[in-house]
């Protein structure tokens, strides 16, 4: 890897749901509670934990309103949480990078090195 070190992923993001929902809420505004939580394939339980955990962090508001007489929760990714995915996306393809030229240099891997070991 660089000298810098090696990347750093985002602690808050990388649980797999956390990253499944920032990714999604990134593409939009707002999304609508059931919207995510179908998208994700997680419960209300799950997605509810996952959101509160993301808000603690600054990385998602959360507004509750109504649709017609309906209660409704619509979240969204805040301009922290939007800053804090691209830069643990960054971070992972930085460590697949490094990994892809590691592969390839050692012998024996059937990398791209040229010499067929």
């Amino acid at each position: 890897m660089s000298d810098a070190g090696p990347p750093v992923l985002d602690k808050e993001i990388h649980h797999p749901t956390r990253l499944t929902v920032a990714a999604f809420l990134s593409s939009c505004a707002e999304a609508e509670f059931g919207a995510v939580r179908d998208y994700c394939g997680v419960t209300d339980s799950v997605l509810s934990k996952t959101v509160t955990a993301l808000e603690k962090a600054g990385y998602v508001s959360v507004r509750k309103g109504y649709f017609g007489k309906r209660p409704r929760t619509w979240v969204a990714l805040t301009l922290t949480g939007r800053k804090a995915l691209a830069g643990h996306l960054a971070a992972l393809e930085a460590l697949a990078g490094a990994a892809r030229r590691a592969g390839a240099e050692v012998p024996g891997t059937g990398g791209t090195d040229g010499d067929g070991t």
